[in-house]
Order: C-alpha cells, then sequence, then structure tokens
C-alpha cells in the first residue's frame, strides 16, 4: 500500500469541504448532492477506494497507538438520517478497537445537567495514543438548545447568566476548549454532514416502509423537521464562530452516502498525516537485549 499516494488522494477529497476561517461560510455554498468530480458510474470505484483508506487509516491509527504521543478527536453533528452512524462505522470499521472509543451523547441526565455543559462531553475525551468518536457532542448546546431555547431553564444556571450573548459566549468557550485540546496534543477533526431536506424525506419514509428500519424512527424526527430552516440557520453560526485552524470544521455534501463516507475517511486520513506519526525508535540498549533474547530462544531445543 503507498500511503503516500493514499494520503494525497484523501486531502484531494476532504479539502473541498474543509473550513477554517467561517468569517464568509455560508451553508447554501454547500452543495448536499456534491460528490465533486464523481458520478454515479464510480460508485463502485468509490466503494473500493473507501476500503484501501479503511486499510491506511488502520496503518495510521497503529502508529498512533505506538507514538503515545498524540490523541485524536472527531466530532460528528448532523440533522436527523443524515448518515452520521454509517459514516462511523464504514469508516472506522478497520480500525483496531483498543485503540478507539465512541461516545454518542442524546438528552443530558439530571446528573449532567448539574454541572456545566462541558462536562458530560470531558468525560469521554480520548487519551494519547487513541482516537475518540462524539457522535453529537457539546455543539448541541448551540443547536438544539438554542433552536429550543426553553431548554435553559433546565440548566439551572442563574438567570444573570442567561444573556443575550449566550450563544456568542458559548462559541467563544468552545473555540477556547479545543484550542486547549490542540495545545495539549489532541487533534480536533469537526464534521457535519450536510444532508437536504428531500433527502431526509425519502429516508425518513424508507425507515417507515422497511420494517427492519422501522426501529430507527421516531415521531420526533418529524417534529424536529419542523424547524429545519431555525436548525439550518444554527449550524451556519456555529460553523461561521467555530471554525479554526486547529480545529476545522469539514462541510460533507451528504445525499450520496457513498461520497459522504470517502470524504469523511479522506479528511480522517488527511489529519493523522499532518502528525508525521511513526513507529517508535528503539536505543542502543533496547536493540542489544533484543539481539540476547533473539539468541535465547534460537538456542531453545
Amino acid at each position: 500500500m503507498n500511503l503516500k499516494k493514499i494520503e494525497k488522494i484523501a486531502k484531494e477529497l476532504s479539502r473541498p469541504f474543509r473550513v477554517t476561517d467561517g468569517k464568509k461560510f455560508r451553508l447554501k455554498d454547500i452543495d448536499p448532492e456534491d460528490t465533486l468530480h464523481l458520478g454515479s458510474e464510480d460508485k463502485p470505484r468509490a466503494k473500493e477506494g473507501l476500503q484501501t483508506g479503511v486499510e491506511a487509516l488502520a496503518e495510521l491509527q497503529d502508529m498512533l497507538y505506538a507514538q503515545d504521543k498524540w490523541a485524536v478527536l472527531l466530532i460528528f453533528q448532523a440533522m436527523d438520517a443524515a448518515g452520521k452512524d454509517g459514516a462511523i462505522k464504514h469508516v472506522m470499521s478497520g480500525v483496531n478497537p483498543q485503540g478507539c472509543q465512541v461516545a454518542s451523547f442524546k438528552v443530558p441526565s439530571s446528573e449532567e445537567l448539574d454541572h456545566d455543559y462541558l462536562w458530560r462531553c470531558q468525560k469521554h475525551l480520548p487519551e494519547r495514543g487513541r482516537i475518540g468518536i462524539f457522535n453529537r457532542s457539546y455543539y448541541e448546546e448551540t443547536l438544539v438548545v438554542r433552536v429550543h431555547e426553553e431548554l435553559l431553564q433546565s440548566q439551572k444556571l442563574p438567570p444573570k447568566r442567561v444573556t443575550k450573548n449566550i450563544w456568542k459566549e458559548r462559541f467563544e468557550d468552545i473555540r477556547a476548549f479545543e484550542r486547549y485540546l490542540s495545545r495539549n496534543g489532541v487533534l480536533v477533526r469537526k464534521f457535519f454532514l450536510h444532508v437536504s431536506k428531500d433527502e431526509q424525506k425519502k429516508r425518513f419514509l424508507a425507515r417507515i416502509d422497511n420494517p427492519e428500519k422501522n426501529w430507527k424512527f421516531s415521531s420526533a424526527d418529524c417534529r424536529e423537521r419542523g424547524y429545519w430552516d431555525d436548525y439550518q440557520r444554527a449550524y451556519e453560526e456555529m460553523i461561521r464562530h467555530t471554525a479554526t485552524d486547529e480545529a476545522p470544521w469539514y462541510v460533507v455534501p451528504a445525499d450520496h452516502k457513498w461520497f459522504t463516507r470517502i470524504a469523511v475517511a479522506g479528511a480522517v486520513i488527511d489529519g493523522l498525516a499532518s502528525l508525521n506519526l511513526a513507529y517508535p525508535q528503539v536505543g542502543a540498549e533496547k536493540l542489544k537485549e533484543l539481539a540476547v533474547a533473539k539468541k535465547a530462544l534460537n538456542s531453545e531445543e
């Protein structure tokens, strides 16, 4: 496997969707149906490419684990049915489970509401040498809580802390938190899987019509769909205010799952490649120890 060649392709597939400065970002500028230069006829080749990417990712993750210097945090945010679970499953399928951990964040528990909003996510940050995946994250505090501001009341904040600038303040806090992680050796990469309203409808109907997918559907999904425009504005604001060089967003088109997965894989590979990973070099004493051990093993009858 030519790792350098794969890293080059990974960069080409992911960089068009990377946002490091959100000042001019507009969600409408990203087409959910975009597949770059690839058409439907390239779908089989893309699936083969994904498998090659998964193998490359496994090799990079093995070096990450052996080196034990960096940690990697991958954050996934999206509207319902955008394909977060599938992207995580397919892209990370070749990674050693010993070096990877996934945390899903749903409605906060009573214990979590008794702490600051970053607390429950901080508990699941990856240790050095490992990849941590957040399926939803602290960004829900600038999305669902912003769309449904009544949820602020359940967070038990002192009234004077619920100011008219609360969302701006949360963006500031998150940027500072991610800068802190970066300065402490945590590579942060964030993904917004951008699905269209029409495609979401198709996927909801597929879940309803297919008995094997009924379990995936919730009436709450349809209720939240009624706030589509509010969520789109919230996502755009979130990306505009929290996209940075050290913690970029990847706004990945999500209407075609096969493309979403290779673009996400490309971004993860590109991120790991930026760390200049390598297996640890052993010193003279260790080499001498290995030579003694080899001689002893070879002398056994």
